[in-house]
């Protein structure tokens, strides 16, 4: 199996959580999101939103995040991340969709990267507007989420955890302050107790560069 992956995508670490949770097997082909590489004509033969995660299995062939793990939880069912029904699978999914539709997309490198070039954004008007939206979204999460800790919903991780912990890496990243959203921080902090969330984390990745 083979993953089209960037280290520092949140999308692509989703999909790295969910196969390391299910200890898959996989085989990392890089690429360089600042260096541009999504949009070479190879790479957009296989993903024309040309971005990552592309995931390649036998003669099948998919792109977006949730649909991977959707797949990966049908072809390999032990730990299921999407609960089969009944409420669970409702909260998990608001979660999961709410990181996923409503926070992430907004904050992502070409937006940011529009917003500057097409507007005159200076690279503070961005950080206001990263900061906005990251607000927003956690504010939305908080009151889902266990108060004492543990995983987003029930005893075991789900894509829930998958969504949450690659968008709080990203906020803490920019250095935004998680003190408002006590409930966020421990989820996050009791999901990366996991060898599974440590060994999905960018700086574990072989195409890892840390920033200068």
């Amino acid at each position: 199996m083979d993953l089209y992956n960037f280290f520092n995508s949140s999308a692509a670490y989703r999909v790295r959580i969910a196969m390391a949770l299910k200890n898959i097997d996989w085989n990392p082909i890089g690429v360089n999101l600042r260096a541009g590489e999504q949009h070479h004509s190879e790479y957009q033969a296989l993903n024309p939103n040309r971005l990552v995660p592309t995931m390649h299995d036998g003669e099948q062939t998919i792109t977006q995040s949730l649909a991977i793990i959707d797949y990966l939880d049908r072809k390999w069912p032990d730990p299921r991340l999407i609960p089969a029904d009944g409420p669970a699978r409702t909260r998990v999914l608001e979660l999961a969709l709410t990181i996923a539709c409503d926070m992430h997309p907004l904050n992502n490198m070409r937006v940011q990267k529009y917003l500057s070039t097409h507007f005159g954004i200076t690279d503070a008007g961005k950080s206001e507007w990263v900061e906005h939206w990251l607000s927003a979204g956690f504010s939305a999460l908080e009151p889902w989420l266990p108060e004492d800790g543990g995983w987003c919903v029930g005893d075991a991780p789900t894509l829930a955890d998958c969504c949450l912990v690659p968008q709080v890496a990203n906020a803490l990243r920019v250095q935004f302050s998680l003190d408002p959203f006590p409930r966020v921080r421990r989820a996050y902090e009791y999901c990366m107790r996991h060898v599974a969330f440590r060994v999905a984390a960018p700086n574990a990745q072989p195409d890892y560069v840390a920033a200068h």
